[in-house]
């Protein structure tokens, strides 16, 4: 774990001191779980039931904002019964799947989600005629319901896989009206106006939060890493931590922390809780 500045271990003690009104924002994939070749099999980090649990004592709520369907979340990550947990403690735990489009608690223990976004099941149609005339009709398709996933890590060469698709991909989301999204090694493709910024705004509104921590390791956590930014200039105790991978490094220069995947991520929260209990 490592620090990126004199100003990132101040604002980590500010939000240590803040822990009880704060909210913590994680990713899941590379942060909460180890990145895998084969995305059904990303399950939560064996120590993060405990973890998660001890932390929740010492803060305001969690959330695990994630572009996975939030039902693939809460069955990979054991969320449900992470959330029971939690609750024993009077806290809460939420899960905002598909950069916000579903939402799950602790307390309101069913999937709220949307219709999915016109346009989308066209497509779809259109998609696997694409892959091929760009090479890459062995991609991985990932349906999510309110979103499509193109997954090229299992591509003999994955990231010139993803950059081909990245032109063409655009353009046909673009004919339906939908919002591309690039990632590590994948692309999505879903309805616009969604992102995990929005989540965090959401959750600062109705949480009441007085802080907030968000850690993220990928291109599609900016977005949630921009509105951090947004509530520090108006004051807020934040702290933004990268979980480092060697494929995707676009966090790394805005983070106040830096750790080595979902063990440094784990190693932080056990810090914090600490920290805030003192």
């Amino acid at each position: 774990m490592d620090f990126t500045s004199r100003e990132a271990e101040q604002r980590y003690a500010e939000l240590a001191a803040a822990a009880a009104r704060s909210v913590i924002g994680l990713d899941f994939d590379g942060v909460l779980s180890p990145i895998v070749d084969d995305p059904a099999e990303a399950h939560i980090h064996p120590d993060g039931r405990g973890v998660l649990v001890d932390l929740a004592e010492v803060v305001r709520a969690i959330a695990v904002v994630t572009g996975r369907p939030a039902r693939q979340a809460l069955a990979l990550g054991d969320l449900d019964e992470i959330g029971r947990e939690i609750a024993d403690h009077g806290k809460e735990l939420f899960v905002f799947g598909q950069y916000g489009n579903e939402r799950w608690s602790s307390t309101n223990r069913r999937v709220v989600s949307p219709r999915p976004p016109q346009g989308l099941s066209t497509f779809e149609r259109e998609l696997p005629r694409l892959l091929r005339r760009a090479d890459a009709g062995e991609a991985h398709v990932e349906e999510k319901g309110l979103a499509v996933a193109v997954h090229t890590r299992r591509l003999p060469e994955p990231g010139a896989a993803r950059d081909r698709l990245l032109e063409p991909m655009q353009q046909l989301a673009d004919r339906h009206g939908l919002a591309l999204e690039p990632g590590r090694n994948v692309i999505e493709v879903r309805a616009p106006g969604m992102s995990k910024g929005n989540a965090v705004r959401t959750l600062v509104e109705e949480q009441d939060a007085g802080g907030f921590l968000f850690a993220g390791d990928d291109l599609g956590d900016l977005d949630a890493f921009d509105a951090v930014e947004e509530l520090r200039d108006q004051g807020m105790p934040t702290l933004l931590v990268c979980s480092l991978s060697e494929e995707e490094s676009a966090l790394a220069e805005r983070a106040d922390v830096l750790v080595e995947g979902p063990d440094g991520v784990l190693e932080l929260l056990r810090r914090l809780t600490r920290d805030a209990g003192e």
